[in-house]
């Protein structure tokens, strides 16, 4: 059995190869897979969630949502609405589930009982102010308020920004 040399290498093919936008740089490749080991870690952690019952505003036509009062401090997360919902010293608060930097999805730390987001790093404490990171202002709440039926309604389409209301982003909480 014969066997065959190896094709001399085409240097103008290699180059060319190498220019190409579709072969991604090795910081880029170490990045994604990053990325994808963080989302696969985060999707094993265990998450309470939210199940919100869809209202109808009577006078917007809007969507609302009904949640039951948490039970316990805590964050509940509701990832079909995107709504986050937090009880903490006997008030509860909602807001958006994206981070106000960069709208990645923040996590909740049960341990050290703030928010985190994963992209950058920026922690909020529970009612949504701002601690550290790269974010410039607090979580972004959601109207919330307490039906007759003593459940937590919140319109998901109404957001308040601390730096643009703020007396609006503090009026944003249900007092138990």
């Amino acid at each position: 059995m014969q066997m065959k040399s190896p094709e001399p290498i085409n240097r103008e093919a290699r180059a060319d190869c190498e220019a190409c936008p579709l072969v991604p740089e090795r910081r880029e490749f170490l990045r994604n897979v990053s990325a994808f080991a963080l989302a696969a870690i985060s999707l094993s952690l265990p998450i309470r969630s939210a199940t919100a019952k869809v209202l109808s505003s009577a006078v917007t036509g809007r969507k609302l949502l009904s949640y039951p009062v948490p039970a316990t401090d805590g964050a509940d997360i509701d990832r079909g609405n995107e709504v986050i919902l937090v009880r903490y010293r006997n008030e509860v608060f909602a807001f958006n589930l994206s981070c106000p930097h960069q709208n990645t999805a923040l996590r909740w730390n049960e341990t050290d009982l703030r928010f985190q987001c994963p992209r950058h790093h920026s922690q909020y404490q529970p009612d949504g102010e701002f601690i550290t990171g790269r974010a410039t202002r607090n979580m972004d709440r959601l109207a919330i308020r307490r039906d007759a039926a003593n459940n937590i309604v919140v319109d998901p389409d109404t957001l308040y920004r601390s730096d643009e209301d703020a007396a609006q982003w503090q009026a944003a909480v249900v007092k138990l």
